[in-house]
């Protein structure tokens, strides 16, 4: 790392949320200004040239992002069905659409966690 800059870091910066970032330029990097009015790319971006760590490559998209965005909107829709489906009583269609949901929120976090 350049400048002799050691972070006691407990999970890698990609990670990490915004807020964390925040806090630890505030507390630890003090060549960063502005750091609040920044959101995560902007910082990750920031601390990584500070650091000397490459990658300005911009950030990691995921190759499954796509068919994350598909299930995504395929849960939505569930939801609206089986808000409709609220109001007939068909208790045991609202179950079904519940698991259908819940297993593509399943599938979705498997999928981001893989790339």
């Amino acid at each position: 790392m350049s400048e002799g800059l050691q972070l006691d870091l407990k999970k890698p910066l990609d990670k990490m949320t915004a807020k964390e970032l925040r806090d630890l330029v505030l507390k630890q990097i003090p060549q960063i200004t502005g750091a609040s009015g920044l959101g995560k790319e902007e910082l990750l971006v920031q601390i990584k040239e500070v650091l000397g760590i490459g990658g300005e490559e911009g950030p990691k998209v995921s190759p499954y992002k796509t068919k994350i965005l598909s299930m995504k909107g395929k849960m939505r829709e569930l939801r609206a069905k089986r808000a409709e489906a609220s109001g007939d009583g068909s208790r045991k269609q609202k179950e079904i659409l519940r698991r259908q949901v819940n297993k593509l929120k399943k599938r979705t976090r498997r999928l981001a966690k893989a790339s």
